[in-house]
């Protein structure tokens, strides 16, 4: 399994589940998501990244991408449950500096951006 993913709204809150691994050949399908999801849905995106498994440096660009444009549109990114591997990427990174991280989608969501 390379990359599935999943759209629902919640609120005033759109959550793209993430499952699989993100690398330079799936990132794509997930850019065109986040766009898709903070156009016609909600410009307050929570990932669940609690069944992904690999990210890349493509992914970080989606990642980022993505919080440029929710916040471009008045309303940001949040993470929820990213497992071991992709949460130690986000921290050297430093991008959970700039990306709020949550233990869960029901956190993130009640959470203000």
């Amino acid at each position: 399994m390379k990359l599935r993913l999943a759209r629902r709204a919640f609120g005033d809150a759109v959550v793209v589940a993430v499952e699989g691994e993100l690398d330079l050949f799936t990132a794509p399908f997930l850019r065109d998501e986040v766009r898709d999801a903070i156009k016609q849905d909600s410009s307050r995106l929570v990932l669940d990244l609690g069944s992904l498994s690999f990210m890349d440096s493509s992914g970080l660009s989606v990642l980022i991408e993505a919080w440029r444009l929710a916040t471009g549109e008045g309303g940001g990114v949040s993470l929820a449950a990213p497992q071991a591997p992709v949460a130690r990427i986000l921290r050297t990174t430093g991008l959970d500096r700039r990306i709020k991280v949550y233990p869960d989608v029901d956190t993130a969501i009640s959470a203000e951006i």
